[in-house]
This record gives C-alpha cells, structure tokens and sequence, in this order.
C-alpha cells in the first residue's frame, strides 16, 4: 500500500475534526512534558553537550542586561572584545519575553529562566506537532490524524531538539517548515494559506541559513505547480511570493543595522539573502500576475528561466563568495580537529563506517517514507500534495546524507506519508477484518516508529560490543553537567583557559569569559586555545601572560581533551592530564579530584 492511493470509505465512527486536532496534539505535548518532570527535568542541568542551548541563553541575558538588539557579540568568548553571532534576535526576542514575564510573576530570575527553558521547547513542539497533523490531514485525510499525533510526537521527542532547555534555533526551524508545509497543503482551499507559507519561509530563512536547501525547494515546487496549472495555482505562487518577499524585507529592516545593510553575510540572513529573496519572491508574483508572462506554458517557463538567470546573475556577480561551501574558509587546524568531529555535521558515508547505529536511528523511516513514496508516484497516483511532501523529503534526505543534523527534517517528514500509510491499512481493516488485516496494521505502526527503530539497532550492536568498547563507553565524566561548574562559579571572574567543548558552559554557569567556543566565527579564539594545548609549556605560559588568563580548566573525561592529548602527547594539555604541572599553576582545593579540575595562574602574584 502507498500513501499515493484513493482512500476507501468506510461505514465507521465520526472521524476527528480539525478542532479535535488541537485536543490531540495539546494531549502529546503534556505527556512529553510530563515524561521529563518525571526524570526531574535533568536536561536542565546537564545540557548533554549541546553548548548552542546553552549560549543562546547567555545571549538571552546579555540582552536582557542592556546589550543592544543589533549588537550580536559574545564579548565573552574569543580573543579581547569577543566576535559576532550569526544568530537571530527572531529568537531571542521570544524567549526574553517569556523571562520577563516569569521574573515579574515569580520575583525570581532563576525561575523565570526555568520557566522559558521548559514552557519554549513545549510551545514549539505543540506547533510543530500541530502543523504535521493538519499537513496529515490535507495530505491523506481525517483517518491519518491519530497516526499523526502518535508517531509524529514520537519522532519529535526522539529528535531531542524539543527537549526542556532547548532553546537553539533548530526547534524552530522544524516547526517553520512544517507550518509552511501544512499551509502549502491548504492553500487550494484557504484563502490566506499561501500568503503566510510566504511569510513561514522567510522567517525559516532569517532564522538560520540551515533552511535555505528548503526554502529553495518550497520555492521551486511552487514555481512548477503554477507552470502545470495556471488556474490552479496562479493565486498561491503570487500570494506566496508576495508574502515571502514582504516578510524578508520586514525582517532586514528589523533585525539588521543600518550601518550593516551593506555588508553581505553568506552564514546568517544579511543583504545576500534580502536581495535574493526580494527579487524571488516579487518575480515570481509577477509572472503568475501578469496575463503576457503567463499565458502559455512555453511563456511561463520562459518567464521563470529569465528570473533564475536574473537570480543567478546578481547572486554571481554581487555575492559570488556565497558559492562556496559553507566551510570553505575554515582554518585547516579548525576543519581536522574541531568540524570533522562534530557528531551532528558528519556524513551518511562516515557513519556507514564507524556508527552504523545512528545509520539505522537516524535513516530507516526517512528512508521508508520515501520507498512509499516513490511506489505511489510509480503507480501513477502523483497529486500536487505528493510533489510537496516528496519534494521536501528527498531533499532533507540528501541534506542529512552530507550531514546528519539535516536527519531532524526528514525525520519529521517522514510522518506524514507513513500515517498515510497507517491510515490506509486500518480503513481495509475495519473494510474486511481478519487476523492478518489486524498483523498488517501492527506492522505498520512498529516499521513507522522511529524510537523503535533505534531501539532495535541498538541491541543488534550491544550483541557484537566488545570488551574494550565497554571500557570506553565508561570512561570518567565529561563535564556537561551544571554541578561541574559550581567550583568554578564561586571564583572571582577570569579569563579561563579551556577546550572548545567547556566554553559555552562556563559562560552559562559562571561570569567567566574564555577563549574557544564550538562556532566558526570565533577563529582566532579558538586557534588561540588550540595552540596553548597543544604546544609545549613555556608557550601556555607565554599566552597566559600575554592574555591575562586567571585559571586553566582540565576535563579528562571530555572526548576533544583526549583528541589534542592524542594530537600532541607532549604537548601542555597532555602534560596536564598526566599530572605535570608547571611551576606557574597550583590546583584549586576544592576541585582535585572532580570532574573539571582547575588551576589557578601565579604569574604576576
């Protein structure tokens, strides 16, 4: 069975209605909340090693503190004066609010930023989860609704990014591209649908340059609907082009400084990206608007290569440093021992090779939910919801094949074409019972479940793990933990030395500042760091003077301490984990034998 087929009717109960969708997704999110109040809530207080979560909330407090709503420096991290986000304010502005609000109700700050850590994650995962509903919904009727909810709150729980204190853009970015889809899925019977799935792609854009691959493919499914059907889609592509193009521009005039609208930025939405879209989105609204361009299928395509060229065109001669990879400037040193290990930014081909785990976890329903699709497209039974759906699937699919954060997409959208599957074989149940009807049906909901899949591949692995694997598996503490850091935040503030890993950490748990941070725009900080570890010594020493480093933080359990100490074996850092320490350091008391041990400098009294 495809998710491609006509559904059959059937003599049964009142299937729910769209208000019903609501009851339904609140019901999810609540036990989602509920599951984590029960384990206490832990990843608010060990953040699991995502140092993004973490930074955005000290740059929700720094502009809570006074520091400008333009102003995007971490003067806290890197060399003197820090460096500039590529973040948006889209999102801090949100979870500052919610502060603001928490604090004045409850009088606390602490609570207040609790409040936003878990309210935000389940406001957003009710959105995202609502709009895969109603994207069910329109894509294979009322009866894909509950299988919906089911396996679409399972997948977004086991994506980790709608965890309490998930408070990094990439919850929503889903959520957006979810919302634009769902309303592209409506469009053909709702008058506003297309305007504000204009409006949900320009702001999955100003949100991160993550989404541009599906921006782009929105955009070009758009542009082909309307080449086939004129009558049909010549509304939508005009109101999502104008759409699109106004919330573009609304958001370069709100977000950007006046000083920096003409400094193009390829990693963050900058003139680049206002520009393209402004002439996407305006061109497009013109060609489905006026009679002479889109008259013949031959004009309209004609019409539409004239505007990609026009795209091209400015994109090569005003912007052509955008072509290049994202990474493509990135220091040697930087790209061999800080991106190439990052978990989330390897590739399907490295993960074949050295964790074929995640391969299963994070491809098997995408990949089944394209199989459906491309069986339902073979049969002959393509629809415009098919392109859509299918359209974006592949492409995620591709985005997570080159790096496998991209998996949290397709992940996602998956669910619709598999709850239209599950929806099918439960209508020829209830159709003709029967015990195999009854096996199909079970079938369908375990081989759509995510988790289960993960499970699954996980004890096929724990079969074959070796002794020695164990033993690495339970090596000492990596220091994600807040209680790690309560040593550190009762020193008077510093300047610390530290791996890349620790650095978000310290500046959310203490009033530190550090070196290095996992962001590619801190260069020069996080070469500085590298160089200090991994050179001798006398040249640490050299750097803490000259630098006016207060303490050194060491986590021997942290997986980037054993890469450099790996990298350089007598090297500074390699020299500290195995006990020799320089006549200018002595431990802090209170932290010999922790997880994160410190030293403090001596130099200079």
């Amino acid at each position: 069975m495809t998710p491609a087929d006509t559904m059959i009717s059937v003599e049964a109960k009142p299937l729910p209605s769209r208000r019903n969708d609501l009851a339904l997704v609140l019901v999810a999110t609540l036990v989602m909340v509920a599951v984590s109040a029960l384990s206490g809530f832990r990843d608010l207080t060990d953040a699991g090693g995502d140092n993004d979560n973490l930074l955005r909330l000290v740059e929700v407090r720094d502009m809570l503190a006074g520091q400008g709503w333009f102003d995007l420096h971490q003067y806290r991290m890197g060399l003197e004066g820090g460096f500039v986000m590529h973040w948006s304010r889209l999102v801090d502005a949100p979870l500052a609010a919610i502060v603001l609000v928490a604090s004045a109700l409850t009088g606390s700050m602490a609570r207040a930023e609790t409040t936003a850590e878990v309210l935000w994650p389940a406001l957003l995962f009710y959105l995202a989860l609502l709009f895969t509903a109603r994207a069910a919904r329109s894509f294979a009727g009322a009866a894909a609704v509950l299988p919906a909810v089911v396996i679409g709150a399972a997948a977004l729980h086991f994506i980790g990014i709608f965890s309490p204190g998930s408070l990094d853009h990439h919850n929503v970015q889903l959520t957006l591209t979810m919302a634009c889809l769902s309303l592209l899925l409506d469009a053909p019977v709702q008058r506003w649908a297309a305007l504000l799935a204009g409006l949900c792609a320009a702001l999955m854009l100003a949100v991160g340059m993550e989404t541009a691959p599906y921006v782009a493919t929105i955009g070009a499914c758009i542009a082909l609907l309307f080449v086939a059907d004129p009558s049909g889609e010549g509304r939508i592509a005009r109101d999502f082009g104008l759409g699109f193009a106004g919330v573009s521009g609304l958001v370069f005039l709100t977000t950007i400084a006046p000083s920096a609208w003409g400094q193009p930025q390829c990693d963050a939405f900058s003139t680049v990206q206002f520009v393209v879209a402004a002439l996407a989105g305006c061109g497009l609204a013109a060609v489905a608007s006026l009679d002479m361009a889109n008259a013949t299928v031959g004009r309209r395509l004609f019409a539409l290569g004239l505007l990609v060229l026009v795209l091209g065109a400015v994109v090569v001669s005003l912007f052509p440093q955008c072509l290049a990879a994202p990474y493509a400037n990135l220091d040697p040193r930087l790209r061999e021992l800080w991106l190439d290990n990052i978990e989330e930014a390897q590739s399907l081909y490295k993960l074949v090779i050295y964790n074929q785990v995640a391969v299963v976890e994070r491809f098997a329903t995408p990949l089944v939910a394209i199989l459906l699709m491309a069986l339902g497209l073979g049969r002959g039974g393509s629809r415009r919801q098919d392109s859509l759906v299918g359209a974006l699937l592949v492409v995620a699919f591709l985005v997570s094949a080159w790096q496998v954060r991209g998996s949290t997409f397709s992940i996602a959208l998956a669910v619709i074409p598999l709850c239209a599957w599950i929806a099918k074989w439960r209508q020829r149940a209830e159709a003709s019972p029967s015990r195999g009807a009854a096996l199909r049906v079970a079938a369908a909901w375990l081989v759509s479940v995510n988790a289960l899949w993960a499970c699954a591949a996980v004890a096929a692995s724990s079969a074959f793990e070796t002794a020695a694997a164990v033993k690495a598996a339970s090596v000492d503490g990596n220091c994600q933990g807040k209680t790690s850091f309560a040593a550190l935040s009762q020193l008077p503030d510093t300047t610390v030395l530290a791996i890349s890993n620790l650095g978000s950490p310290i500046l959310a748990y203490s009033g530190h500042r550090v070196f290095a941070g996992p962001y590619h725009r801190n260069v020069a900080g996080n070469l500085l760091a590298l160089d200090t570890f991994l050179g001798s010594a006398a040249d640490a020493r050299s750097v803490v003077e000259s630098h006016h480093v207060g303490l050194v933080a060491l986590c021997r359990g942290n997986p980037e301490t054993r890469l450099l100490v790996g990298r350089a074996p007598d090297g500074f850092l390699a020299g500290l984990t195995r006990g020799n320490l320089p006549d200018w350091l002595e431990p802090v008391a209170e932290t010999r034998g922790a997880q994160l041990e410190l030293y403090r400098v001596k130099l200079g009294g």
